[in-house]
Parts: structure tokens; sequence; C-alpha cells
């Protein structure tokens, strides 16, 4: 992993200290109160159409993810730009290469079955934050791009089987996948695997089927369509989380500077340390 060598002199307005069993920041909710999301469980599904807001929601994540002390971020960002900053804070860092991607996700796997090893020895079902081991938070920007469009069909479905599994086991033993979309349709997020996403946040969609495809089945017809939701109003998205059912929120956007400079702040504090130990992410190596 990268990182600086100095303590950054730019001012970062939170502090170090922060758990990924923590409640996350996300926004407001309509009525202005504050919007909370605990990932540490959980998985989450964005969708929505180009300049909806996703990427902010994913950079809310990714910002509290590095300032965590228990925290490890992998991240896979096809056009490498929306998650490049946060590069030299993350452990993994993937770009346009299904091949890198590949790996990743089949490290990411044998990290979780040994985990489940672990906790089956121990007499236990999931992780907690009493158990020293960090929560290894994967976040992935346009499932689409691997699961489309580069590589061979081979490779892309052998990526959406990987994904699949770390979404359906992977929570329990500290590895939360966050990913988002701009094609949501059926052949990109399958019903099967729509489902494993406890959390689900849909932006603006052009049509009621493809806010259904993020939320459920059924939401629009009840009043819970990201169509309404206006091409200006970037940000703004229907989420469902702990409640069940779609609540209309606006996503915290952090600056291309903020990023920076908070992102700057993670890596310095993630510095390597003369008394440091790996764990099991490095013994897979």
């Amino acid at each position: 992993m990268t990182t600086t060598a100095t303590a950054p002199t730019r001012g970062v307005p939170v502090g170090p200290g922060l758990s990924m069993f923590d409640p996350i920041f996300i926004g407001i909710d309509e009525f202005g109160q504050p919007v909370y999301i605990t990932l540490a469980y959980r998985n989450l599904l964005a969708g929505g159409e180009p300049g909806g807001g996703k990427s902010g929601l994913l950079n809310c994540i990714a910002a509290h993810a590095a300032l965590s002390v228990d925290s490890r971020l992998v991240l896979l960002d096809g056009k490498l730009v929306e998650l490049g900053q946060w590069e030299d804070c993350a452990d993994a860092f993937i770009g346009p290469d299904i091949t890198e991607a590949l790996a990743v996700l089949r490290r990411l796997q044998m990290v979780m079955n040994n985990r489940y090893a672990w906790l089956r020895a121990h007499g236990r079902r999931k992780l907690t934050a009493a158990d020293g081991l960090t929560v290894i938070t994967v976040l992935v920007d346009e499932i689409a791009f691997y699961s489309a469009t580069v590589g061979s069909k081979q490779e892309q479905e052998e990526f959406v089987a990987l994904l699949r599994d770390l979404v359906a086991r992977g929570r329990a033993a500290g590895i939360p996948v966050v990913a988002a979309t701009q094609r949501p349709s059926f052949d990109i997020i399958p019903t099967s695997l729509r489902d494993l996403f406890g959390y689900r946040a849909a932006f603006r969609c052009t049509t009621p089927n493809s806010s259904n495809i993020v939320l459920g089945h059924g939401w629009a017809e009840q009043g819970y369509s990201a169509t309404d939701i206006a091409p200006t109003n970037q940000g703004a998205a229907y989420l469902i989380a702990e409640g069940g059912v779609p609540r209309r929120i606006k996503v915290a956007y952090l600056t291309d500077a903020q990023i920076s400079g908070i992102a700057d702040y993670a890596a310095w504090i993630r510095r390597p340390t003369p008394t440091g130990t790996p764990d099991e992410w490095e013994a897979v190596a």
C-alpha cells in the first residue's frame, strides 16, 4: 500500500478513531434530519442514471472507511477517477482490468472462508468489533463494466459469481460490499443478486421498471419511483435501509478538494508502523 510520508498540512473536519461498526453519515432526509446507515453487517446497492449522485454516496462511505481504525479498503473502479483519490488508502485498487478484479475477488473469497473457519472453531456466527479483525470494505463503481463490458464471457460470468458469493456470505465475516451501476437492468442486476443487498439506493431512473430493479418489485407502483426525481436534483435518491421502506434522501457531497484532504490525512494515519502486525489479508497475498 502506498502511503504519504509526512503529516498533511490541510485541516480535516473529522477526527480519527471512527469504526466501521459506527453509523455512517450519508446525508439528510426530506425533513432535513441526518441519515445514517450501519454498514458492517450489510451490503448496499446504488443504481440510477449517470450524474445522479451515486459516486457521492460511494465517496461518503469511502471517507468513513478510510478514517476508521478497524477498516481496510478494496476498490474496483473501471473509470479510475471516481474512487481514484482513495487509492493511497486502499489495500487494493483495481482499474479497468478484469484479470486483476477476478484475482482480488478470489483473494477476498479465501479471506472470507478463513474467517468462517475461525468463527466455526469458536462456536460463533459473526464477527464483532471486539474480535480485533478489520472490516474489509469493498466498493465497486459500475458493476456493468466488469460483468458485461470488459473481458470474455467466461470472465464476466466468473466476476458475477464471485461478487454474488461475496455479497451473500461476506457480511457476517466482516466483508461488506457497496456496488453501483448506471445500468439498472435485469441482465446487470438479476433478482438473485439484487435481493442479497440489504440496503438499496435508487437515484434518478428513466423508467419505473429501472427503479423497481434497484429497490425491488412493486415499490414504484406504491409511489416510490426514482423517475420522480428531477434531473437537476443530483444526490437525491430513494433509500431502503433499516426501516425496510424507501425514504427520500439527499446524499452528502464531498468536493474533490475535500476528498483529497481527507484521503491525504487517512493515508498518513494508515502508514506502516514498526509495531504493526499483518492480518489474514497479507497472509493470503
